[in-house]
């Protein structure tokens, strides 16, 4: 049986304030799911609840069921201790943040960062061992000469190089689930794709489960297999990319499409506005 992540009925609450409004998602192993919206919609705000990462000040009901590869029984990850929810964030679930430019601890090298990744969920493994394992994850992503620049700081790489070194941090323990969590935005159109590339290509060299969250839906188009749209909270469409895209049936997901500027858009007319 593979690796699977089943929300069942999500609600997150800050006091008053309704993040998350009865959410279900379901991701099978291999899979990419893409997780779209506009800011505030409520998309980081499930990708921190299944790490655990919301802090006391958030109200989880609902079920986060996480079946680890050849488990016969699922775990509610909202339920679980931080104890138990240490050894799985990492090492089964990991997460490439959205800022490649302040993720990073910006007085530590690189290399240390992507090391300590891989002793924390190995006690058995030496500085030597996590040392070597640090560089084949370098390596892995493309960082040049890896060996060298494994005692380089954050500050002497470009925004992709860093975005790189996070997602060699996020894998390095081989999760079987990757969220992604706006992993493009800050970078440029070309490193952009760049990135995107790579991790089409890790999640297929290793058979990755992907949660993908974006607010730009041609990004998820190039990566997700099925989409989820959010909106205030709720997900009011879900289906195969390819029809969600081309033939949505939510208005609020035809008005998100529509307006998109394309080669076509008339330049002397304002962009179609999201509907209410």
């Amino acid at each position: 049986m593979g690796a699977s992540l089943e929300i069942r009925d999500l609600e997150i609450n800050f006091g008053a304030t309704h993040a998350v409004r009865g959410v279900s998602l379901r991701i099978e192993e291999g899979e990419v799911l893409g997780l779209v919206g506009e800011s505030g919609s409520g998309k980081s705000t499930i990708a921190l609840a299944i790490l655990g990462l919301l802090g006391t000040a958030a109200q989880v009901e609902g079920q986060i069921l996480w079946r680890g590869v050849h488990s016969d029984s699922a775990i509610d990850l909202g339920r679980e201790p931080q104890s138990a929810l240490r050894r799985v964030r990492g090492s089964q679930i990991a997460m490439i943040f959205q800022e490649p430019m302040t993720a990073l601890n910006p007085v530590m090298s690189i290399g240390r960062q992507v090391a300590e990744c891989a002793a924390a969920h190995n006690s058995s493994l030496t500085a030597r061992g996590a040392k070597l394992k640090a560089i084949r994850a370098l390596e892995e992503v493309a960082i040049p000469d890896a060996e060298r620049r494994y005692g380089d700081y954050p500050h002497q790489f470009s925004g992709g190089q860093r975005q790189r070194i996070l997602i060699a941090m996020a894998l390095i323990n081989r999760p079987r689930l990757l969220i992604a969590d706006e992993p493009t935005t800050a970078l440029d159109v070309t490193v952009q794709a760049q990135i995107l590339a790579l991790l089409k290509e890790l999640q297929r060299d290793h058979g990755l489960a992907m949660l993908f969250i974006s607010h730009d839906l041609a990004v998820v188009g190039q990566v997700a297999g099925r989409v989820a749209v959010m909106r205030g909270g709720l997900v009011v469409e879900t289906g195969p990319c390819a029809q969600v895209l081309t033939t949505p049936e939510n208005n609020y997901t035809k008005s998100l499409l529509a307006a998109v500027p394309t080669l076509r858009t008339d330049r002397s007319k304002p962009l179609a506005m999201v509907s209410s």
